[in-house]
């Protein structure tokens, strides 16, 4: 009953978070105060948001401990964590605008969890370099999740720029040398957790090409070879614009796929685990 009353609650306050982002930019003109005064609201709504989120994954465990990695509660939790990184990451780059799409999202996940009952798949390996490796390949998930979205915002900026239609929106972004700087930070972040996360992988969980994760670790292979050779084309060959943002994309897809694609088919579809 309490996890029902905190999701609706984290709904409520992701909603009230992106309607204030939405808020801000559908104007065209923000003083420097009325900009201040917008992203405390986003943050405030924000926090509230992520901490009743937080409350709700008390189902991620069992009595027992044991942590339930099913499709659901996975879902759940990736988006309460790109959530977090991003609200976190506000206070020290301009990534809050991107609470556009991250917030209704996560309240969407959240209504989701609520309405399907899900699949229970505990993890019984409690090691802590297990639970390292986990909450490792999470992170690097989120940030290459808001590096795939700030892919996507600074193509529209660049195609709102040339065609000569900037709207508020794009007004209110920085500079695209600053939006694709802030791009690759993101990708270079994610890339060395994502790397980790291999590495982790291959030295704590058992049989890593086994029949249910075989699928999951070609993947993360191939997104970590996209994006790697995405970081050494910008430093050797100067990639960048559209080719940097392709590249993006198609290296979080494979990842996507990787952490998801698979679980959904399996829980979902084929009703196993």
């Amino acid at each position: 009953m309490h996890s029902t009353i905190f999701a609706v609650t984290a709904i409520l306050a992701y909603l009230a978070a992106a309607a204030s982002l939405y808020q801000s930019l559908r104007t065209d003109y923000l003083s420097a105060l009325e900009t201040r005064r917008q992203k405390g609201a986003t943050l405030v709504f924000g926090f509230l948001a992520v901490g009743c989120h937080a409350l709700t994954l008390s189902t991620l465990f069992d009595p027992e401990g044991d942590l339930n990695i099913g499709f659901p509660n996975t879902l759940s939790a990736a988006a309460w964590m790109i959530a977090t990184v991003l609200l976190a990451g506000a206070f020290f780059r301009p990534v809050e605008k991107l609470g556009i799409v991250v917030f209704p999202m996560a309240a969407l996940i959240l209504a989701l969890k609520l309405s399907m009952p899900g699949s229970a798949h505990f993890l019984k390996n409690h090691s802590l370099e297990m639970r390292l490796h986990i909450v490792v390949s999470m992170l690097a998930y989120s940030f290459l999740n808001i590096a795939a979205l700030q892919a996507i915002v600074l193509a529209v900026q660049d195609w709102r720029i040339k065609t000569r239609h900037a709207s508020g929106f794009v007004r209110s972004l920085p500079p695209l040398q600053t939006m694709e700087k802030l791009l690759f930070q993101l990708i270079g972040t994610g890339f060395v957790l994502l790397s980790v996360s291999l590495v982790t992988g291959f030295l704590f969980v058992e049989d890593l090409f086994g029949q249910h994760l075989a699928h999951k670790t070609v993947l993360s292979i191939a997104a970590w070879g996209v994006f790697a050779a995405l970081l050494g084309g910008r430093r050797f060959r100067g990639w960048r614009g559209r080719t940097a943002i392709r590249w993006t994309l198609g290296g979080f897809a494979a990842l996507m796929l990787a952490y998801f694609g698979s679980k959904m088919v399996l829980e979902l579809v084929l009703h196993r685990v």
